[in-house]
């Protein structure tokens, strides 16, 4: 018997400082986050991190907390149920931190009768902090307490067409409505070491602008260049103009170098260079979350204004939009035939 797992970031419980910093400690205390040795990862987890960041967190997320929940939840709890009305394949829901945890997903499965999974990590583009982490504790997971199941993982899925299509469709519809001067497209930031890490060449990733665009075997682990893939992807159909849409990097953490262009500098610099009306789209996350709802659509729409700015528009993920249900759907059908 066959069945599908989703699998999101995940989020705190509530936004109370507590249920922040236990959230916090298990995402930042994730080796394929922050990549160090164990002893310097902790010592700057719990012994700094956790000691100046959850309360400001929790700030954040009360901004941004719905009735329901937390959003990034909230949408894919919804996402889950419409996927699982559109097909008649077993699917659960978990977080890879957080609460539904994965290992209560995958359990929830087998207690089904399910013997072959199909894992979806919700996001489009590779990398070591996203779906890496999520196929390791899968993996780990059914290793030590269902030896029988099988596993099979969604690669990332940034280039295929349908969800391109799904994407490029969903910005059309606000690109319409807003008529913007600009379109942004930020993702979520990694540390360029994790780029160079995921290199399985061990020779290609430069990050020097040109190794994005020179074909390899190492664009099917570089989150750099499929994010990149994703932009040209868009724009070619939305036939975008050149000049009219660019690619930056949110989120950065600590003073190692990260992705650049940084999406804060570039934001600030199109409303001090004239630009007057933008548009910020999110493809590194299909569901709305702490990152687009409060980083992007708050803070950044208010540095934009506050810098000469006068229209800023964040256009919402694919969330549980019915196309994207239709297209998640097809892919759990095609695998189960």
């Amino acid at each position: 018997m066959k069945g599908a797992l989703l699998v999101n970031l995940g989020s705190p419980n509530s936004t109370s400082t507590k249920d922040v910093r236990n959230y916090l400690d298990e995402f930042l205390m994730d080796e394929r986050v922050i990549d160090v040795p164990y002893l310097m990862r902790a010592f700057l987890v719990k012994g700094i991190i956790l000691n100046t960041r959850p309360k400001k967190s929790a700030a954040a997320y009360k901004k941004i907390w719905w009735d329901e929940g937390s959003p990034l939840i909230v949408l894919s709890k919804r996402l889950h149920k419409k996927v699982q009305e559109n097909t008649d394949i077993t699917v659960e829901l978990a977080m890879r931190y957080g609460n539904p945890s994965m290992k209560s997903g995958i359990q929830k499965l087998v207690e089904q009768g399910v013997t072959e999974i199909l894992l979806i990590p919700l996001y489009p583009q590779f990398a070591m902090a996203t779906t890496e982490t999520i196929e390791v504790l899968a993996k780990e997971i059914v290793k030590k307490q269902f030896p029988k199941i099988k596993l099979t993982m969604v690669p990332a899925f940034y280039n295929k067409p349908d969800y391109v299509e799904v994407l490029s469709k969903s910005i059309q519809n606000e690109l319409t409505r807003l008529e913007p001067e600009h379109l942004l497209f930020s993702y979520h930031g990694v540390p360029e070491r994790h780029i160079k890490k995921s290199d399985i060449t061990k020779s290609h990733c430069k990050i020097d602008g040109s190794c994005c665009n020179t074909t390899s075997a190492a664009h099917e682990f570089c989150y750099r260049h499929q994010c990149y893939e994703t932009t040209k992807n868009v724009a070619a159909k939305l036939n975008l103009k050149e000049g009219s849409y660019s690619t930056s990097f949110q989120s950065r953490l600590g003073r190692d170098p990260w992705l650049q262009p940084y999406t804060d500098q570039t934001i600030d610099n199109f409303a001090k260079t004239g630009v007057k009306k933008l548009a910020v789209v999110t493809p590194a996350f299909v569901s709305d979350c702490l990152e687009t709802l409060e980083e992007i659509g708050m803070e950044a729409k208010h540095s934009f204004i506050e810098n000469g700015g006068e229209t800023f528009n964040m256009i919402p993920c694919i969330n549980d939009n019915d196309d994207w249900v239709k297209t998640l759907s097809g892919w759990i059908k095609d695998w189960a035939k």
